[in-house]
């Protein structure tokens, strides 16, 4: 009802036409605003008028400057950096540890005699290709081609390099042995070595499990303050560069575990055997143990981001805890669980959370598999697909070393994947010693292989032993914490300052601004209006050519519907009608409806007496 009533005040308001003009109502703006300024321009004579004029022209330029640059500066989301110092009991970090070796020399030597024999011929095709044909009906086991790692290389043309099959060409599908001893010699032809993906990638995942190093003889001692701990305690993981991994408090199926107290004592405590006797020589040139503390629930890109431990060594690791908090979106380029994120995780099997290394990697595998249709062997692979290696993708090794390469790839990658807007950091201060003494050494070496192998005899070594202690150096933590540089505090208060030194104004002051606007815009409709209007009745006075009717010509066509107006045209030199002689029968005039309304019979006795008077 309220807003029928408002509607209804406004058509009037529509119909009566504007009660003011633009003059007048700049002229009571200026007469009763608390802006000081257009007081000046009503009040003084015609000089100082065109003076404050011009004042206050200038000075609301100013404002209006003045607020541009404060609004652009906060639209553009800056933020400032706290740091600040807590004190609590923290969990401890997630420890993940895995050999410098992936796999065990013990475990593939089956497969070294049928190698030796088949790297003998193949030395043989390359250096005395003709004594080789002599020798061919020798048996070789040319299953294990695929796995052996020595190819030939023809770059005579450096812009399609072509690689050589030496044992023909029903093997792998490359060029035959018979044609490259035609076209290839010693200055157009290289042997290098085939990439250990293409070698791994066609093996089963689980194999490559068991041919690497077991939890319950890497670990032997595990203490985790006063609290003893085993292989068990510790979540398995295949990392492609690394073999078996093991992870210690990773809080996927458990609590995590909190620390009492800093210091090593109240720390994690290792005894690691990595059997750097049974080393594959090819494969690992560096012998020790690879470890990362991350987060629980965080994946390990122990790769990137880990730390070696060498051999024959104590290495004590102090942690101090950085936390690290952005604010998010308009300020930071973050994600809170990557969901916003338009890439596809292809770490979520392991259920972990989200992180920018995740991200990256995944992105990049996506590449890989769109432009070379299949995926590269260190990173996980999406359902129906299928890693490179040369029997199935023979150009895959080109692919890859350009998508490698593409700068357009890598900033894809970076400009899809954001930061974690929560991540925590630790950082390690380490120190090393001999570890154990040559005074200690035989009673260690026997109390551990009376644990490992329940022998009386010393079948450990210091070459293959790395002890490790980790502990948080104090409960102190570091929070580095965004916050935004300007706030809509700031904002109001530089813009109320500005309007209020450069015009003297206040917020009621912009309301009045505002009042007048709309008062300006209401006029403006209504004379928008009243000229619709007027338009509207001249247009329809011009359908008529002649003069209006009389009203004896209303009544008789509202009476008879067979009356016909008198059209034909008049002279303008005759009277009103073509002849005198011949006058129109006035019509009845239009009775007096008045008279024939009932009215109470006290005012018609009224009327009567004040006749009678």
């Amino acid at each position: 009802m309220h807003v029928k009533k408002y509607l209804l005040k406004g058509l009037h308001r529509l119909q009566k036409g504007p009660g003011y003009t633009y003059k007048e109502l700049l002229v009571w703006y200026c007469d009763n605003t608390n802006t000081h300024g257009p007081k000046r321009i009503i009040c003084e004579g015609p000089k100082k008028k065109a003076m404050w004029f011009l004042l206050t022209l200038l000075f609301a330029a100013l404002v209006c400057w003045q607020w541009g640059i404060f609004i652009r500066t906060y639209l553009s989301w800056e933020v400032s950096v706290s740091l600040s110092v807590g004190f609590k009991t923290m969990d401890f970090p997630a420890v993940t540890i895995c050999n410098a070796s992936p796999f065990k020399y013990s475990k593939i030597k089956h497969l070294l005699k049928d190698l030796d024999e088949l790297m003998e011929a193949v030395l043989e095709r390359i250096l005395a290709p003709e004594l080789s044909h002599a020798n061919a009906t020798r048996n070789l086991n040319f299953s294990i081609w695929n796995h052996t790692p020595l190819v030939l290389i023809d770059e005579r043309n450096p812009h399609h390099p072509m690689v050589l099959d030496l044992f023909g060409d029903n093997h792998n599908g490359l060029t035959s042995s018979s044609a490259s001893e035609k076209i290839c010699n010693a200055h157009g032809c290289k042997m290098a070595m085939r990439l250990a993906t293409n070698i791994f990638a066609q093996v089963p995942q689980q194999e490559l499990v068991e041919m690497s190093y077991p939890g319950e003889q890497m670990i032997l001692a595990c203490l985790f303050g006063a609290e003893p701990c085993n292989y068990r305690n510790f979540t398995s993981i295949f990392y492609p560069h690394y073999g078996n991994c093991y992870i210690f408090n990773w809080g996927m199926t458990e609590k995590a575990l909190p620390s009492a107290n800093p210091g090593t004592e109240f720390g994690l405590k290792l005894i690691l055997d990595i059997g750097q006797e049974d080393y594959v020589p090819f494969l690992a040139s560096t012998a020790g143990v690879r470890l990362m503390l991350h987060e629980q629930r965080s994946y390990p890109f122990i790769r990137d981001e880990g730390i070696y431990a060498m051999s024959g060594t104590e290495t004590s690791i102090g942690v101090l805890v950085d936390k690290l908090q952005r604010m998010g979106e308009p300020y930071s380029p973050c994600t809170v669980n990557g969901s916003e994120v338009p890439v596809q995780n292809f770490y979520s099997d392991y259920n972990t959370t989200y992180s920018i290394q995740a991200c990256l990697r995944s992105c990049f595998q996506d590449h890989m598999i769109r432009n070379c249709n299949c995926g590269h062997y260190l990173y996980p692979l999406p359902r129906g697909e299928k890693y490179c290696n040369n029997r199935d993708f023979p150009d895959w090794a080109h692919c890859y070393s350009d998508l490698q390469m593409s700068v357009a790839q890598r900033e894809t990658c970076i400009g899809m994947c954001k930061e974690s807007c929560n991540d925590t950091q630790y950082k390690m201060t380490i120190s090393m010693a001999d570890w154990p003494s040559e005074a200690s050494e035989d009673w260690i070496f026997h109390v551990l292989s009376q644990e490992r192998d329940q022998s009386t005899n010393i079948t450990l070594s210091r070459k293959g032993i790395v002890k490790l202690n980790i502990y948080f150096q104090e409960f102190n933590y570091r929070t580095i914490e965004e916050s935004a540089a300007n706030n809509i505090v700031w904002l109001l208060s530089n813009l109320g300052g500005q309007f209020g030194f450069w015009m003297g104004g206040s917020v009621l002051c912009l309301i009045e601004f505002g009042e007048i606007i709309i008062d300006f815009v209401w006029i403006t409709i209504i004379k928008l209006v009243a000229l619709a209007k007027s338009l509207r009745q001249r247009r329809a006075q011009a359908s008529y050519a002649g003069p209006p009717p009389t009203v004896a010509e209303l009544v008789e066509a509202h009476t008879n519907f067979g009356f016909q107006p008198d059209t034909a045209p008049r002279s303008p030199n005759t009277g009103p009608y073509p002849s005198e002689q011949a006058l129109p029968i006035p019509g009845t005039p239009p009775p007096n409806y008045d008279s024939l309304r009932l009215q109470p019979l006290d005012v018609i006795e009224s009327d009567s007496e004040g006749d009678a008077i």
